[in-house]
């Protein structure tokens, strides 16, 4: 790689850290960079570009999925004044905010500006919630911990329903499209056409650093969503720390052609965020990294050519394998992308590899793919990956003006952050609160970190999985999870969605395989609908997961790598149970507690349970 020609992308020069090792076990890693100003509130930055550039366009998204509706600076700032009208008119706080229920779209994006210009929170709730769940616990959950005072979703078919079930009935609820049987609703014209008083900008003059801007919502692993606090400041130093690791974002203007879920931090945080505060142009994308969702990001690809382009592993797996047979894509896509970033899980080195091969071939360059770490309570970026060289697993350093605590765990070292990007919690859970901040105020995020090189470890550092999904066998070995279920996941591909691996207390190691269906049907030769049971009842698919077991036993270096026992499951991860986010992630310790049965199965090696052929 080091030999390689990069497409040219101005960076903050290789991030660089001072390291400072404590007498009781731990390290305290700080950034060299100081972090520059930034300004009260994000809402600045949008009335900036509004004033110099009122007609560019702030967002677009296809209308009814044709041509692209488009909204400007200016006319982004108007209606959002009016919707901040409109929740001042209705008495909105932090103790009675907006819930936005449904997916991303521009009412979506107008009326979380509008509740910040107003200074009231706002928290987007996973669509899932609303749509997959059979039993809305969690949405029930959610709104329990808010309280809205104003409830808003795009429609009544895809949303009604929920609303229905969990809504009180004093509570307002807004939607764009439609009528839910019994209930008085209002249009989101309505809001977007309230005539703006002084109140308006009285209300935005009191929003400052500390003023709550939303509530983001973990997924819950075993226990319900937590509401993690988004202040102003929070925003605006991510926003900063993210332009000091990446200046091209002030020197051209963005363009995103974006798919990722807003009640997320990486797409509703990090990459509006990054729109808004150069001045950029984000264009939505209905598609998703699925097999039926795929399409429409391909299409919006071909059409849109991105300045940068922000995505998960699965994403770009799907867009790599997309390009070797579509020059059109190949075309645009390569066109004038600076960067590559991914996050939210590991990106297999094979995907990288074609994403270079495709690039050198297409443009004449790679195009260069960067990473880092963070999560819903850095805000989210805090650790970045922008050296000269950067390899699958890399997360790099401290973000500037980031203080990371490196803190001994088994044989781990979790990473814990302290920052004006970190939240000051979770809300209205103290206990949850004071659980999660060590005594010298450092965040304690459970993940794992180690040096790329211990001699050196001024080059960064590399992703070591959860330390709460990390167990010992019976023989007291630990078994490292997350670089074991990176390695099957790529030795299992395309077959393979995921993995849980179990072997508390065990022996040996064992895999719960989630299949991706569409894939095994192509290795059976068989159509779309045919049968599950058919389908892993086929000789090739029965022959590629034996083929996979065999290599994962042959290929392990002792009893905490080497796999000896598999069995693939029937029924994908439940969405009510946690098993799984609405951005697909696995919920180890989830499926392994609910599924505990199979569990019991795959190590009595009942039927269908797979072992290697020794």
């Amino acid at each position: 790689m080091s030999g390689a020609r990069y497409r040219a992308l101005p960076l903050g020069g290789s991030l660089a850290a001072n390291f400072v090792q404590r007498t009781d076990g731990s390290t305290l890693v700080t950034s060299a960079e100081p972090l520059g100003d930034y300004p009260r509130r994000l809402t600045d930055r949008l009335l900036h570009w509004a004033e110099h550039s009122p007609g560019h366009t702030l967002v677009a998204r296809r209308h009814l999925g044709g041509d692209w509706h488009r909204i400007s600076y200016a006319e982004a700032v108007a209606t959002a004044r009016s919707i901040a009208q409109a929740l001042l008119d209705l008495g909105l706080s932090k103790d009675r905010p907006v819930a936005i229920l449904s997916e991303n779209d521009l009412e979506h994006l107008l009326l979380g500006l509008g509740a910040m210009f107003a200074g009231v929170p706002f928290a987007p709730v996973s669509p899932a919630y609303s749509t997959l769940s059979q039993d809305y616990g969690k949405l029930r959950h959610i709104l329990g911990v808010l309280t809205p005072g104003l409830v808003f979703a795009s429609n009544a078919s895809a949303y009604g329903r929920a609303i229905a079930a969990t809504v009180p009935a004093d509570v307002p609820v807004v939607l764009t499209h439609g009528e839910i049987a019994g209930r008085a609703t209002r249009r989101f014209a309505e809001l977007a056409a309230t005539p703006v008083t002084p109140a308006v900008d009285a209300a935005h003059a009191q929003v400052g650093p500390d003023t709550i801007a939303k509530f983001l919502f973990t997924s819950g692993s075993t226990k319900l969503p937590k509401g993690v606090i988004n202040t102003q400041r929070m925003l605006c130093a991510n926003q900063q720390q993210i332009l000091q690791c990446f200046p091209g974002l002030g020197q051209v203007r963005p363009v995103l052609v974006d798919w990722l879920p807003w009640n997320h931090t990486f797409g509703g945080n990090h990459n509006v965020g990054i729109t808004i505060y150069n001045g950029g142009t984000l264009y939505i994308d209905d598609g998703k990294p699925t097999p039926a969702g795929i399409a429409e990001t391909l299409r919006n690809l071909r059409e849109i050519a991105p300045t940068v382009y922000f995505n998960v592993p699965k994403g770009f797996e799907e867009i790599a394998n997309a390009m070797e047979e579509d020059a059109q894509l190949r075309d645009t896509l390569l066109s004038r992308v600076s960067m590559f970033f991914f996050a939210g899980a590991g990106l297999a080195q094979p995907v990288w590899d074609k994403l270079d091969r495709i690039a050198e071939q297409t443009v004449g360059e790679r195009i260069r793919m960067l990473t880092g770490l963070g999560m819903t309570e850095t805000g989210p970026f805090a650790m970045c990956a922008n050296a000269e060289e950067v390899k699958s697993g890399h997360i790099g350093l401290p973000a500037p003006g980031m203080e990371l605590k490196l803190v001994p765990s088994g044989d781990k070292t979790e990473v814990r952050y302290r920052g004006p990007n970190v939240t000051p919690g979770f809300w209205r859970a103290p206990e949850q609160t004071a659980e999660s901040f060590d005594a010298e105020g450092f965040y304690s995020s459970g993940d794992a970190i180690k040096p790329i090189d211990p001699a050196h470890p001024g080059r960064g550092f590399a992703f070591d999985g959860r330390t709460a999904e990390d167990f010992k066998l019976s023989t007291g070995t630990f078994v490292s999870v997350g670089p074991l279920r990176a390695r099957v996941i790529a030795a299992g591909d395309p077959c393979v969605q995921d993995v849980v691996v179990a072997g508390l207390n065990r022996d040996e190691l064992g895999l719960l395989l989630f299949p991706r269906m569409d894939a095994c049907r192509a290795f059976a030769n068989l159509p779309a609908g045919a049968p599950t049971l058919e389908v892993f009842g086929s000789a090739p698919v029965r022959e590629f997961f034996q083929h996979l077991v065999d290599g994962l036993w042959a290929t392990g270096t002792g009893s905490a790598t080497r796999v000896a026992r598999a069995l693939v499951l029937v029924d994908p991860p439940s969405i009510d149970l946690g098993e799984v986010t609405d951005k697909g992630s696995i919920n180890q310790r989830a499926v392994l507690t609910h599924r505990a049965a199979l569990v019991e199965h795959l190590y009595a090696g009942g039927d269908g349970v797979i072992l290697p052929r020794r």
